[in-house]
């Protein structure tokens, strides 16, 4: 079956940086666009980034463009994401998923806060 294993989160001062990953089984990693997505309490859950199977296409939300980068290692089925100038606005429960959403992982907390 899908599963999704994220890692990485954790707190960190404003300004500091995470890097987190996300280990994905069930299904042909490389063939799939993949994407990092967060909720943080009592909101909706948001895209942040999107990377397409290949790794030459990405995108991202206008709030994290410039700070964040994805990516991804299709040999290890496992996709990234760096997070520099880390914001209290960006404290969420961080989660990856490909376009098809067949299941969601734990996701992983990241909490910015001095």
């Amino acid at each position: 079956q899908v599963q999704y294993v994220e890692s990485g989160g954790g707190l960190v001062q404003p300004g500091g940086s995470l890097r987190l990953s996300c280990a994905a089984s069930g299904f042909v990693f490389s063939i799939y666009a993949m994407s990092w997505y967060r909720q943080a309490p009592g909101k909706e859950r948001e895209l942040v980034a999107r990377i397409s199977n290949t790794g030459s296409r990405t995108n991202y939300a206008d709030s994290v463009k410039d700070r964040f980068t994805i990516s991804r290692d299709n040999a290890k089925n496992t996709v990234y994401l760096q997070m520099n100038a880390l914001k209290s606005e960006d404290t969420a429960v961080y989660y990856c998923n490909n376009d098809y959403k067949w299941a969601w992982g734990p996701g992983t907390q990241v909490t910015v806060s001095s």
